[in-house]
């Protein structure tokens, strides 16, 4: 099987009439192109030149290639096009949901990285507390914790797992201890609310009889992120972005049931739409990194 660089240079050489002319045109070496032809006529096992003094001179099997050849330049160069105006097409805005808790802790320098690396694609956060219906077309993509996303032509994939578990400050600790057990929960106040996060929290707080621990409530996840950043209590966060944060300790391992899965989604009639692609393919590759880390 011929190399495709093989052939640019049986079409340099044909239409310069020398190896000098087209290593000029290819800007490489004439021993290159005198090689790559030679490598040609190995892999055909054709004799596509006559070697002459004033230069090289196709043979009539060369004349008889030469149309071909050329056809297969005209290929490469549609393809080309192709690809550029499908890379020109991969700007525009693309909308991304996902909770506010996420939006203002892991998602910032990610989002950063993808402005640098593809300034033509604009990014709309929402952080609606309410999951968007991407089938609708609220959002085109979205990350979502959950056991098992639902919605219909969905498609994606579960990035890490992401077990909910109680945190309290590392100043917290100094001052009161960290409770390492179920029953000693009990024994120090929690900080609720944090709008989306509200509900799985508030299923946790019920299972474990600790619903009256509750001694302050904040309207979005930041500001709950922010309580226990300051040491007014525990509270329950989810691991993937808790343990990243260095003022606070996981108080007792998740239990297994509490273990959801941090997922990227996007409608399946969006999956190629090349900016979409694009974002999603960037999302993954950094989400999956803090997954294993």
């Amino acid at each position: 099987m011929y190399d495709w660089n093989d052939l640019k240079a049986f079409l340099a050489v044909a239409e310069t009439g020398s190896t000098l002319s087209a290593a000029q045109a290819l800007r490489v070496s004439q021993t290159t192109v005198a090689r790559r032809i030679a490598a040609l006529e190995a892999a055909t096992r054709l004799n596509l030149f006559e070697r002459r003094q004033a230069g090289y001179a196709l043979t009539p099997v060369g004349e008889a290639m030469l149309a071909s050849a050329m056809a297969v330049r005209d290929a490469a160069n549609r393809f080309g096009e192709a690809a550029g105006a499908r890379s020109r097409d991969a700007g525009g805005t693309v909308s991304l949901t996902t909770m506010e808790i996420f939006a203002v802790t892991i998602l910032p320098p990610i989002l950063r990285d993808l402005r640098a690396a593809h300034p033509a694609i604009h990014i709309h956060l929402d952080t609606s507390d309410e999951p968007r219906d991407l089938a609708a077309g609220a959002a085109d993509i979205a990350i979502r914790s959950s056991k098992q996303p639902s919605g219909g032509g969905l498609v994606g994939r579960r990035i890490a797992d992401n077990p909910w578990t109680v945190y309290c400050s590392r100043d917290y600790a100094d001052r009161h201890g960290i409770p390492h057990t179920r029953d000693e929960l009990a024994g120090h106040p929690f900080i609720g609310g944090g709008g989306g996060v509200w509900e799985p929290y508030q299923a946790w707080l019920r299972q474990y009889g600790l619903e009256d621990s509750v001694v302050m409530r904040y309207d979005t996840a930041s500001g709950l992120l922010a309580g226990v950043r300051a040491g007014m209590g525990l509270t329950v966060l989810p691991a993937f972005l808790a343990d990243r944060e260095a003022d606070l300790i996981r108080c007792l391992p998740p239990k297994s049931e509490d273990t959801t899965g941090l997922w990227l989604l996007t409608h399946e009639r969006l999956r190629h739409v090349p900016r979409v692609r694009t974002v999603l393919d960037f999302l993954a590759a950094e989400l999956a990194k803090l997954g294993r880390g």
